[in-house]
């Protein structure tokens, strides 16, 4: 902004005032776009959902058995989430970790298998599991990193393909698993938590590790906040994203794990919809789907939430419809406030 100004009669000379605009963004929607003010969102969205339950059903929700189911079935989810919250926050997407998780299942399973572990250890079963579901993710990698096929594409194909590998292995059969070890190893209770939840916590810790303390991890967000700028920074895009992919099946094969302790079966039925689940929790604890954002402990608090949920209609004698139409409301309203809140500051 320029203005005259008269110095002793002389000609009038012309200064510049520079102003400073303030930042017109409320303070409050600057924190609500914060991570500390996303969190606290779910935080009150769970506590939330565990006053209805407690009003509703008194006399079940709130005992200790019943919120370990919760954490129970939430920890199958919740292993696949965490993988699937790296790869969004990539940009990318993966649709295919249900079907791995089967897949992995039925080789964990098959026959041939279960005499190695018989006459070995049990471990080798696990082994195989997370095996598989590794194969499958680098297969997803390879071909949408340097097959340069979309995402979606690429893992609608592992979808389809996984689901029909498991069911041909296993002739559409449930396999029996006949090692007592593994069985009574995946039930253990320590300190009263079941395995399964310590697996849980230990897998979405890591998660939290490699996403916030190393350089994978702001790899993986600047990759989706900019690819181009990402690889012109020196990464390699091709390889991170390889590799991402490979940690999303990594996940699948723990989770198949997880369901062959918890059904001690064996099935290509196993996973199915877990994929839309595992998108749905991420969605919901802010990650955002176009990638270049997110957290873990968003996706565990998205996972708690879809559990509790699932509970609450449970004890109300809700049916599964209903559970499903609260669920789509829960994804759109989290969809649209994250429109509204990812906005760069200063825009409409």
């Amino acid at each position: 902004m320029s203005e005259q100004k008269i110095d002793g009669g002389g000609p009038p000379s012309t200064t510049t005032t520079t102003t400073t605009t303030a930042d017109a963004t409320p303070a409050w929607r600057r924190f609500l776009s914060g991570s500390v003010g996303r969190n606290l969102g779910l935080v009150l969205a769970l506590l939330l959902l565990i006053v209805v339950g407690a009003i509703t059903a008194p006399d079940t929700f709130t005992t200790v058995n019943n919120v370990l189911t919760i954490l129970r079935q939430a920890s199958i989810i919740g292993v696949i989430s965490i993988g699937m919250t790296l790869v969004i926050i990539a940009g990318g997407i993966d649709l295919s970790v249900g079907s791995v998780m089967g897949l992995a299942s039925v080789a964990a399973t098959l026959a041939a298998i279960q005499d190695l572990a018989d006459q070995t250890h049990w471990i080798f079963m696990v082994l195989i599991a997370l095996g598989v579901g590794i194969g499958a993710g680098l297969i997803n990698g390879v071909v949408i990193a340097y097959g340069n096929v979309v995402a979606f594409m690429a893992t609608l194909a592992m979808l389809v393909a996984a689901r029909g590998l498991a069911e041909i292995l296993a002739e559409r059969r449930t396999l029996q698993v006949g090692n007592r070890d593994f069985i009574d190893f995946m039930n253990l209770d320590i300190i009263g938590v079941d395995m399964l939840i310590w697996i849980f916590a230990i897998v979405a810790a890591l998660g939290w590790v490699v996403l916030n303390r190393t350089t994978f991890g702001r790899r993986t967000v600047a990759i989706g906040g900019n690819r181009e700028a990402a690889r012109l920074a020196g990464i390699n895009v091709k390889r991170h994203t390889m590799w991402l992919y490979a940690i999303a099946g990594l996940t699948a094969g723990i989770a198949a794990v997880m369901i062959l302790g918890r059904t001690t079966a064996g099935t290509s039925t196993h996973g199915q919809l877990y994929e839309l689940d595992a998108i749905a929790a991420v969605v919901v604890g802010g990650t955002l789907l176009v990638g270049g954002r997110g957290t873990i402990t968003g996706t565990v608090f998205g996972v708690l939430i879809f559990a509790t949920l699932t509970n609450v209609f449970v004890q109300n004698n809700l049916t599964s419809s209903v559970q499903a139409v609260a669920k789509g409301v829960i994804i759109v309203v989290a969809v649209l406030l994250q429109q509204r809140f990812a906005r760069p500051s200063g825009r409409g």
